[in-house]
């Protein structure tokens, strides 16, 4: 059991004490009667002196435990909600459907999707004049009346003004605890803790694509509000947005208040507790602030835009431009582009996993091995602190902060006071309580189960799901110490799943072995191959007339400011201005998703612990594309998880067969000849395939060269002698030597696999020459894109995983045909036989000679649709689209421009 508690001797004792009296009474019975009463008086009070104390031992024990938990005298605001869209379970969130036959897309992504056709331009967000005096009038929405009557009020306005507060202190995901409304006429602050529950009246004025609503940094409001309440944005203002495209020094609200409207507001209110009710007057003078003259600024940038506009078409000498190219139109694009996102719950395999891995990674990796019993105490006390956040409707830095985790498992205190006393000294410098609060060391989820401590500290066990049961049937059980809430009774589901693993038997031993053996190796596959930091790092390059032209990482920046090419306009998050003219604008491609921030999650079920990136078009392919088809082409190249990559490798692995059966090109290289014994059609000196019957295939080359070196002179004199003639077959049929099969064993292998073969056998290749199968050359410098699968032991090369930039790999071969109809290839021994990349070489020449650029860009569309239909993506970055051209011109500095490549030195 959980926390086992000694029984004491007491009771017996006193047991034992008075049958003694009992005996030494009744051995007096017959010289004195009156004894004889008093002794038996004396037990019986005894006795029932020791019922009545068990009694109440058992009832304070009882009382003690049904007010252990802090939640039973402690209220917490979001416990009076009576529908919580989002509870702290592990199930994913569910949005909202408009009908039954709704898809878990957006609900309103076709509206969204209409407004980025058609641009709404001739919106006007205020009067054209502001009193920038605040008066002390505004409307306090508490209750249903007043909130109907806001909602109509919104129904009749043509653009209103909105932003939130949030509190995440006490509540694990977070919630809404006051939502600002401003009209040109009126502002309204909107008690979202006592209007919860009906808050879902102002979803279809939100989602009413005829009313513009203006927010400042909409990123996280747009998925609160769906969090919260179902509440989805359409037709969006952000005058964040509106910034970035005037490239202002700064985008914060409280930059454009001072400049537009001179009014200063202080920021450290947003770590207010916004729960506290009634507002203090200050607090409500600053939600108002955020959202009273957000028209006015609006108008103010809309201003600026189109003044920025007229300046460029006055130099252009054109009365009237596209509206793609239209300042104003840009700044409307990428804000709508906001509404299209959608919330999701961070999910993770084990509770507490990634928190714990990161806190071992910055902590207890320097500690060599006897850091590993720290390790194991670090995985238990995050799983113990992220599910009683959920149970309890907490942060996780509330209820346990990283400093205490890792004091914790350093240096392992077991009694109450010294668990407290490491809590309090680790926590000392640390705030993570806002401004005004009194620092409590430790929280009040420690303080009521500090009992758990000892078990968890001590306690060797590694299998977090035994822990995880035992946490949960102690807590929230059917005795549990903790109040259920709408909060954390989902969790109770985990419980039936992870039991349902355990039930084993002896008929099902296989099978579980077999789970556990695939568990195994997808954490391998994670640890080993998944992506070690953030892909995207959202850093922005701005034109010299100031449009943002896309999003990067901090390499492409340092890049351009190394050679002068770009100044610094900003740190957090950076970004540069190009002081040259680019070649091309992002509109051009007619889609904003080289403009758009993107999120480090998987694009198919929105995982954010581990992702790989995945090729949407399989690199056996792409490598053969075009230079301005493929060069820094970030549109199919995704970010998935490993299940997620599972899926779509499966479905391109079958498709590819699809295409291989179209076109007539098998995805193999079954056979190979040796070009000294085959005439070299092509007149070269590379390696000759054929795709027919004759020849010998590259693995059965490999294996009889690899047997005949190790075990020949031990063999049966017959087994060796069809090994050789194996051998032979590929040489001609003439004798052959140690170095002949010393180099049978490099025929169809991928660089990759050359490289490890030469490190681990000590081949030198230095003196072949250049006749030879493989040169020198085909080892140095030169990584496969799809080593991965002959890691994993998987046949089949031209994987869609990326581990290097297929871009850098740039094989040069050719079809021909011979005059009995067999097929070669001459291919460069960059990519292997045993691949697919000889047949993505013969497909992309045969589109190109008779389909052209279009036929390329057709087959990219098909594989898109492909990827699309196997694992239903649902955050696919905005801007993502199936018929994605994927052209690009070459600026005069880009390394991709034919002009500037350094002409390839030619042999003598």
């Amino acid at each position: 059991m959980f926390f086992r508690i000694p029984i004491s001797s007491y009771h017996q004792a006193a047991i034992v004490i008075n049958l003694e009296l009992i005996l030494n009474s009744l051995g007096l019975q017959m010289e004195n009667k009156h004894k004889l009463k008093i002794a038996f008086t004396v037990t019986f009070l005894a006795v029932a002196s020791i019922l009545l104390a068990n009694k109440f031992r058992k009832h304070r024990k009882r009382k003690q435990n049904s007010t252990s938990c802090y939640l039973k005298s402690e209220a917490k605001p979001q416990h009076n909600f009576k529908r919580v869209l989002a509870n702290n379970s592990y199930a994913p969130f569910k949005h909202l459907k408009l009908d039954e036959n709704s898809s878990d897309l957006h609900p309103y992504e076709s509206e969204i999707k209409a407004l980025l056709e058609k641009l709404q331009l001739d919106i006007e967000f205020s009067n054209g004049s502001m009193d920038m005096k605040m008066s002390d009038k505004y409307v306090w929405v508490d209750d249903e009346l007043k909130l109907k009557e806001l909602v109509e009020v919104l129904s009749e306005e043509r653009v209103f003004a909105v932003d939130t507060e949030q509190h995440s202190l006490r509540s694990f995901l977070g919630f809404t605890a006051l939502i600002q409304i401003s009209t040109r006429d009126e502002d309204y602050l909107v008690d979202t803790i006592a209007v919860h529950d009906i808050m879902g009246l102002l979803g279809p004025v939100f989602a009413n694509p005829n009313i513009c609503k203006v927010f400042h940094g909409a990123d996280n409001d747009v998925i609160w509000l769906q969090r919260d309440f179902h509440i989805y944005v359409v037709n969006l203002f952000d005058t964040a947005k509106a910034c970035d495209v005037l490239s202002k020094p700064q985008r914060s609200l409280a930059y454009l208040l001072e400049t537009y409207c001179g009014v200063t507001t202080n920021k450290l209110y947003q770590r207010e507790d916004w729960r506290q009710r009634p507002l203090p007057i200050d607090m409500v003078e600053y939600a108002r602030m955020d959202a009273h003259y957000l028209l006015y600024i609006a108008d103010c940038l809309v201003s600026e835009l189109k003044n920025q506009k007229n300046d460029n078409s006055a130099s252009e000498n054109s009365a009237t431009l596209d509206d793609d190219l239209h300042f104003v139109s840009e700044a409307i694009r990428r804000s709508n582009a906001l509404c299209l996102q959608l919330f999701t719950k961070d999910l993770e395999a084990s509770p507490g996993q990634s928190a714990a891995a990161s806190m071992i990674s910055r902590h207890l990796n320097d500690h060599g091995s006897s850091a590993n019993n720290s390790q194991d105490l670090v995985r238990r006390l995050c799983c113990w602190r992220d599910l009683m956040a959920r149970m309890h409707d907490e942060s996780l830095k509330y209820v346990l902060s990283d400093n205490a985790i890792v004091s914790l498992a350093e240096t392992v205190p077991l009694s109450p006071t010294d668990i407290c006393t490491t809590l309090s000294q680790a926590d000392i410098d640390t705030d993570f309580l806002n401004s005004n609060s009194t620092p409590r060391f430790p929280s009040s989820v420690v303080s009521s189960h500090l009992d758990d401590f000892p078990y968890l500290l001590q306690n060797e066990t590694n299998n977090l799901d035994d822990l995880f049961q035992l946490i949960l049937k102690k807590h929230i059980g059917p005795n549990g110490s903790c109040p259920f809430s709408l909060y954390n009774y989902g969790l109770l589901s985990k419980t039936n799943i992870k039991s349902s693993k355990r039930l084993v038997t002896k008929a099902s031993g296989y099978k579980l072995s077999k789970q556990v053996a695939r568990k195994a190796s997808r954490e391998l596959f994670v640890q080993k191959f998944s992506c070690k930091s953030p892909v995207y790092h959202n850093c922005r390059i701005y034109a010299n007339d100031g449009r943002l032209l896309c999003y990067c990482d901090r390499r492409k920046l340092e890049w351009y400011v190394q050679r002068d090419l770009a100044k610094i306009v900003d740190e957090d998050p950076p970004a540069i201005m190009l002081l040259f003219e680019p070649k091309g604008r992002p509109e051009d491609e007619g889609n904003d998703f080289y403009i758009q921030s993107k999120k480090n999650i998987c694009v198919g079920c929105g995982e954010g612990n581990h992702y790989l990136r995945y090729r949407i078009i399989p690199s056996c392919y792409r490598i053969h594309f075009p230079e301005h088809l493929k060069s820094h082409r970030s549109h199919d190249i995704v970010l998935v998880c490993v299940d997620c990559h599972e899926k779509a490798h499966s479905s391109a692995e079958r498709y590819k067969k699809k295409v291989a059966l179209e076109f007539g090109i098998p995805l193999f290289v079954h056979k190979v000849v040796n070009s000294n014994e085959q005439q070299d059609v092509s007149g070269s000196s590379t390696s000759v395939m054929k795709l027919g019957d004759c020849g010998v295939s590259p693995l059965e080359l490999r294996t009889a060269a690899m047997a005949l070196i190790r075990h020949g002179p031990r063999m049966p004199p017959q087994r060796r002698e069809e090994l050789k003639q194996v051998v032979k077959k590929y040489y001609g049929g003439r004798e052959i030597s140690e170095e002949d099969l010393e180099k049978a064993l490099l025929v169809g292998m991928s660089p990759h696999e050359k490289r490890r073969l030469r490190k681990k056998r000590g081949i030198s290749l230095n003196n072949t020459s250049s006749n030879n199968i493989v040169s020198d050359n085909d080892i140095k410098g030169e990584d496969n894109v799809d080593s991965y699968k002959n890691e994993v032991h998987e046949p089949e090369n031209g994987s869609n995983l990326d581990i290097t930039d297929p871009s850098e790999v740039e094989p040069n071969g050719q079809v021909h045909s011979s005059s009995d109809g067999a097929v070669f290839a001459t291919c460069s021994s960059k990519l292997s036989l045993l691949g697919h990349g000889p047949h993505g070489k013969q497909v992309v020449d045969y589109l190109l000679k008779n389909h052209g650029e279009v036929g390329i860009q057709e087959f990219c569309q098909r594989w898109r649709q492909v990827f699309v239909e196997s694992i239903n993506p649902r955050f696919l970055p905005a801007g993502w689209d199936v018929t994605h051209s994927g052209r690009r011109e070459f600026g005069d500095f880009s390394v991709y421009n034919p002009a500037n490549k350094a002409p390839v030195a030619t042999k003598d």
